[in-house]
């Protein structure tokens, strides 16, 4: 296998390994709660309740987009008594940014 072809290929393995991340965040309604998430200046996360005051959608649309994002890795939820509060999982990014930049060095040799 050439040089070329095994980056290919590393390029298509990356992709298989984000593609649920990819999918969580193709949506537009969980690009805004990531986005909202992103804003929010404590670390210790955001309620369901604060999200939706924030994003104007619904608890059960909140509640289904932010289990889809948990189930891609790239939100975490922690649970304090009966409070659970969600925050982005930084290092579940860390694939995409390593496809991207394969991406970026392949796209550079080839063309």
């Amino acid at each position: 296998m050439s040089n070329s072809t095994a980056s290919f290929q590393e390029i298509q393995d990356k992709f298989n390994d984000c593609r649920q991340i990819l999918t969580a965040i193709g949506d537009e309604v969980r690009q805004s709660i990531l986005v909202t998430l992103m804003q929010n200046t404590c670390k210790e996360g955001m309620r369901v309740g604060e999200i939706t005051a924030h994003t104007h959608l619904s608890r059960p649309a909140v509640s289904h987009h932010l289990k889809v994002m948990k189930d891609a890795g790239i939100v975490r939820m922690r649970k304090e008594g009966t409070m659970t509060f969600y925050h982005i999982n930084v290092d579940a990014f860390e694939p995409l940014k390593k496809l991207v930049m394969l991406v970026d060095e392949t796209m550079e040799r080839h063309y």
